[in-house]
């Protein structure tokens, strides 16, 4: 028998996955993968990023970021320039290009949290949010020094 610790846990880790699998599907007749929607998303809720700053968001390393980019600056649905504070980073930020495909991904996005939450309660829903957003706090200060290759 498993604890119920153990039991959200895996919940959480099989519902995410199923989540970003089947927004996956769905993006697939636009000829994304969810990994570019997210990475639009991200970029459009930020404006400009650093390409290392995306890559911790999508929680991916630097060299498989740099193939996405390159995909999505093919598509024409984003930009890289030198970063002004620092000549070896590079921002990464939209074009006007991105925004019809932006808002397909953000309908798609809105329409599979509908299908999913739907009839689930509103309190019930913000009390699930709390508890993930203390998990997910305690998860971040869980970061380990050095490990990013800086030891500060």
């Amino acid at each position: 028998m498993i604890s119920i610790a153990e039991e959200f846990a895996r919940l959480l880790h099989e519902t995410a996955r199923s989540w970003r699998h089947e927004f996956d599907h769905r993006l697939r007749p636009l000829g994304l993968s969810q990994a570019k929607g997210l990475a639009l998303i991200h970029l459009a809720r930020a404006g400009v990023l650093t390409q290392k700053d995306l890559a911790t968001r999508l929680g991916i390393e630097g060299p498989t970021l740099v193939g996405l980019l390159d995909r999505l600056s093919a598509d024409g649905w984003i930009e890289r320039h030198e970063a002004a504070h620092d000549r070896r980073s590079k921002t990464v930020s939209l074009t006007e290009g991105a925004q019809p495909v932006l808002k397909e991904i953000n309908r798609i996005a809105a329409e599979l949290r509908t299908e999913l939450l739907h009839d689930i309660r509103a309190d019930a829903l913000r009390s699930c949010n709390d508890i993930l957003r203390q998990v997910q706090q305690r998860a971040t200060a869980l970061t380990h020094p050095g490990e990013d290759g800086n030891d500060t």
